[in-house]
This record gives C-alpha cells, sequence and structure tokens, in this order.
C-alpha cells in the first residue's frame, strides 16, 4: 500500500513533506523516544508518535521511513515542517489516538 492510500483509508491530514506519497508502507513503528525509533523504525515503516520537531524527521529520513503520523492532534513546528519538505518526509496528522491509528493499520493489514 501506498502512503496516499493509507492517507486516504486512515482520514489523515497531510502537515508536510507531499512529494513523499508515493512509498510503499511495509509495517508500523509506535514510539516517542527518539533512541528507541533510531533502533526500530525499519524502511517503509509508518512511524506513529507525538514528536513534533525536526528530530522525528531526520530519523524517519535517517531510517527510510514511509512517512510519521502525529497522533493526538499534535501539529509539527515549522522547522519539522521545512525539514520534511526538504527531505521528502510525509507528516500526516490526527485527532485520533494511538490505539485508534494503531487498530486502523492492523485493519488495513499493515
Amino acid at each position: 500500500m501506498k502512503v496516499s492510500e493509507l492517507a486516504e483509508k486512515l482520514e489523515l491530514t497531510i502537515a508536510a513533506g507531499a512529494a513523499g506519497v508515493n512509498k510503499e508502507v511495509s509495517g508500523c513503528y509506535i514510539g516517542d523516544l527518539m533512541s528507541l525509533a533510531m533502533a526500530k523504525v525499519e524502511e517503509g515503516n509508518v512511524w506513529i508518535t507525538i514528536q513534533t520537531n525536526q528530530n522525528t524527521v531526520a530519523v524517519s529520513a535517517l531510517k527510510e521511513a514511509a512517512c510519521v503520523i502525529l497522533a493526538e492532534g499534535s501539529l509539527p513546528d515549522e522547522i519539522a515542517k521545512a525539514k520534511a519538505e526538504d527531505e521528502e518526509i510525509t507528516i500526516f496528522t490526527s485527532d485520533k489516538s494511538v490505539y485508534e491509528l494503531a487498530k486502523g493499520l492492523g485493519e488495513l493489514g499493515i
């Protein structure tokens, strides 16, 4: 499944990095601790977090994540948005809880 399809099915709002919506999704990582994300995010993963700063984008780019979903109404700061555009890392926002997003991904087979 492509990032763009995932966004449609989960009713996500794009906040930055629209150029990355054609990436393939192959799994998911959920967590807010950067050091764990650096160890656990895999290529093609959706990363669900509430971390909104540029470090989230940096880790996503380093690990070649498919996209980032900011849960529970979290919004990226302006520096994170600019970095996401540069790195072509799509950042989505959602008012849904982390649990609701994870459940939705599970129902989609991710």
